[in-house]
C-alpha cells in the first residue's frame, strides 16, 4: 500500500503546529518542517519555531538545521526533503508534513517548475536598477509585469521581485504563466493535504498577539544578533526588516512592532490567496477541538485508502 504523507498548511498564526503534534502523536510518526524560515537556527523567536518541549514530544526535522550564512532554497528543500522521507517511510506508513511555506509545499508535493536560466546580463541589469531606484521601483515593475504574482508574492522580500522581474524580462512572459505551465512530478506516495482557516479578524487577532508574544519572548534582541548578516536573503523577511529599521533609527520600537503585525497580515492574506487555488486541500475550522479535527484527519486517511483497495 504506499505511503501516505499529510500535509498540514494554513496562513501564519492560524494553529497547524498543536494540531500537527497531536495527529503525529496519534500515528506515532515524525514531523517534517515545510517552514522556509524555521530551518535557520539563529532566529527561533521570530520565526515561532517548535520550543524544545514540543520537538520533545515529537521528532522534528528541518527545525534549525541551517545557518543564515547559507544559501538555501525551495529546490535545495526539494531534494533534501524528499531524500529524507524516502528514509522516513521505510519505518512509518504515514509521515505528517507541516507549515505555510507555499512554495516548499508545492516543491515536495508536486515538484518545482523548469524555470529558464536567467542570462547574466539581464541579472546584472535588474541588480543595478534595484540598486540605484530601491525597492518601490521592485515593486510597481512586478505589478507591471505580473500582477498575478504580485498578489501572491512577499512584497517586501527584494530577492523574491528581484527574480521575478528577471524571469519576465528573460522570457517576455510571467513568472505566473512558467509556474502554470508546468505537470505535476509523480512521488512515491500520497498526499492528503489539510488546511486549517479561521474567520479573518480572528486570525488578525491571533497574529497581533503573537506578534507581541515574540517581542515579549525577546524579538529585539534576537534581531539585534543576526543584525551583522542583514543583507542575508534569509533575513529579507517579515519581523527582521522591520526590526532592523528599528536599530537604525528610521522610527521607534512601537511602531516596529506595528509594522510586523501589517506585514504578517498581510503575508497571512497571500498565503490564502495561494492556498484557496489549491482544489486539493481538505478545509478544516481550526476553532473546532483537537480531537475533532484529529478524528476528521483519520476519516480521510481510512477513505483514502479504502478507495486505493
Amino acid at each position: 500500500m504506499p505511503k501516505t504523507l499529510v500535509v498540514i498548511l494554513g496562513p501564519t498564526g492560524v494553529g497547524k503546529t498543536e494540531l500537527s503534534l497531536r495527529v503525529a502523536e496519534k500515528l506515532g510518526c515524525p514531523i517534517v518542517s515545510c517552514d522556509s524560515r524555521q530551518i535557520y537556527r539563529e532566529i527561533p523567536i521570530g520565526t515561532a519555531a517548535p520550543n524544545a518541549e514540543e520537538q520533545a514530544r515529537v521528532k522534528h526535522y528541518f527545525i534549525g538545521t541551517h545557518s543564515l550564512r547559507e544559501d538555501y532554497n525551495a529546490g535545495q528543500y526539494e531534494r533534501d526533503a524528499l531524500q529524507l522521507l524516502e528514509r522516513l517511510f521505510k519505518p512509518h506508513d504515514t509521515v505528517v508534513m507541516t507549515g505555510g511555506s507555499m512554495l516548499y509545499i508545492d516543491a515536495v508535493c508536486q515538484g518545482l517548475d523548469d524555470i529558464p536560466t536567467v542570462p547574466v546580463a539581464i541579472r546584472e541589469r535588474v541588480a543595478s536598477a534595484y540598486r540605484e531606484r530601491g525597492l518601490s521601483w521592485l515593486q510597481a515593475e512586478v505589478q507591471r509585469l505580473d500582477p498575478e504574482y504580485w498578489e501572491q508574492v512577499d512584497q517586501q522580500n527584494p530577492a523574491r521581485l528581484q527574480h521575478c522581474v528577471e524571469l519576465c524580462y528573460t522570457t517576455g512572459g510571467t513568472y505566473t504563466e512558467l509556474r502554470k505551465g508546468k505537470q505535476a512530478k509523480q512521488r512515491p506516495f500520497r498526499v492528503l493535504k489539510i488546511g486549517l482557516r479561521r474567520e479573518r479578524a480572528e486570525l488578525y487577532d491571533r497574529i497581533n498577539r503573537r506578534v507581541l508574544q515574540m517581542v515579549d519572548d525577546g524579538l529585539e534582541q534576537e534581531a539585534r544578533q543576526v543584525y551583522p548578516l542583514r543583507e542575508q536573503n534569509s533575513l529579507q523577511t517579515v519581523g527582521y526588516r522591520e526590526m532592523f529599521g528599528y536599530v537604525d533609527g528610521e522610527y521607534d520600537l512601537p511602531r516596529a512592532i506595528e509594522l510586523i503585525q501589517q506585514n504578517s497580515r498581510h503575508y497571512a492574506k497571500r498565503q490564502m490567496t495561494w492556498f484557496n487555488k489549491d482544489q486539493s486541500i481538505h478545509w478544516l475550522d481550526a476553532n473546532n477541538d483537537y480531537e475533532t479535527n484529529c478524528n476528521s484527519i483519520f476519516d480521510l486517511l481510512r477513505n483514502d485508502r479504502l478507495q486505493e483497495d
